[in-house]
């Protein structure tokens, strides 16, 4: 039975720290959505308004998608010691970040369908009930992106060395839904202020339109970016370079080449690699590459195979014969 003591060979898995101060603003504006959620909705049961009641049920994806952000942050915290995940529980939060991205879409989907149906066939709108509600909706909005605002603040300062910025994108993806629905205030807004005092009744549809159209960029943007990390389409990166800099042209490289490397982010700011190198050099070993590939701080894992050219040489040979 084997009792040596392998600790000084392992480690734990936990490459990014969390962002606490975003799980406590997420959870914050989930709630403060769920409250406007209903209030509208019973704004609009009160009024006779459809737009309210339409509006209220619009928020309702939104206290959803937000509620998920909370709830990614709770489950990566949660679970950042299993060690079922075999690189930290951080894809998590960006999975949740994808998730409310198609949220987000099937918003804009819903707001062409209501907006097009209105055209096509007009409702009376109560325009001064539903300009009050949709104006302390976007206060309500502005105070989320506030406190949002306040959590992304507090994650960047406490960043370390990278290339460029990361962002945290599930914060990113409950602050592009606060956006979103602050967007379509102001535009609800002044859709209802063109209908009241000079009888537009076509520029509510119209602007929910346009509203959808900016709801769908973003949410292809924020698709755009979650996907790549969930892909690991990173081999890109400039991290990339860097690492081959190191290893094949840095002082200690001598006739060292990378014949298979693989990276891919572990953290909103942390990045494992797998290399397969090929070398002259019969002394070098596994932990030398740990050393040069630690002059950056954002490898927190590498999985180093080396193999001798006099290896391949012999291997070819016997195979030719």
């Amino acid at each position: 039975m084997h009792t040596r003591d392998l600790s000084a060979w392992t480690h734990d898995h936990i490459f990014d720290a969390g962002n606490h101060a975003a799980e406590r603003g997420t959870r914050a504006v989930m709630w403060i959505t769920a409250a406007m959620m209903v209030v509208e909705i019973a704004a609009g049961w009160w009024f006779n308004s459809m737009a309210l009641l339409a509006d209220g049920w619009h928020m309702s994806s939104h206290a959803v998608a937000i509620g998920l952000s909370a709830f990614a942050y709770a489950a990566a915290r949660r679970y950042a010691r299993d060690p079922r995940f075999a690189f930290g529980t951080w894809k998590i939060e960006v999975l949740a970040g994808f998730a409310s991205a198609i949220f987000l879409l099937g918003v804009a989907a819903l707001m062409v369908f209501g907006s097009v149906e209105r055209i096509v066939a007009p409702q009376p709108i109560h325009y001064l009930e539903a300009m009050v509600v949709a104006a302390v909706g976007l206060l309500v909005n502005i105070v989320c992106a506030m406190i949002l605002g306040g959590a992304h603040d507090h994650h960047d300062h406490d960043g370390g060395h990278a290339h460029d910025h990361h962002h945290d994108l599930n914060l990113k993806s409950a602050y592009v839904h606060v956006l979103a629905d602050a967007a379509t205030s102001v535009l609800a807004i002044v859709a209802l202020a063109g209908g009241w005092l000079y009888g537009w009744s076509w520029l509510d549809p119209v602007m929910g339109i346009v509203g959808a159209v900016l709801v769908a960029v973003w949410a292809k943007n924020l698709l755009r970016e979650t996907g790549k990390v969930l892909l690991d389409r990173e081999m890109d990166h400039p991290v990339v370079e860097e690492i081959r800099e190191v290893v094949e042209t840095g002082p200690d490289a001598g006739e060292t080449r990378i014949a298979d490397l693989h990276v891919w982010r572990v953290g909103k700011q942390s990045y494992a690699c797998a290399l397969c190198l090929v070398t002259h050099d019969a002394t070098l070993t596994a932990a030398q590459v740990r050393r040069q590939l630690a002059v950056h701080e954002e490898i927190v894992h590498s999985t180093v195979e080396i193999h001798l050219y006099a290896d391949e040489t012999a291997g070819a040979a016997a195979v030719g014969g």
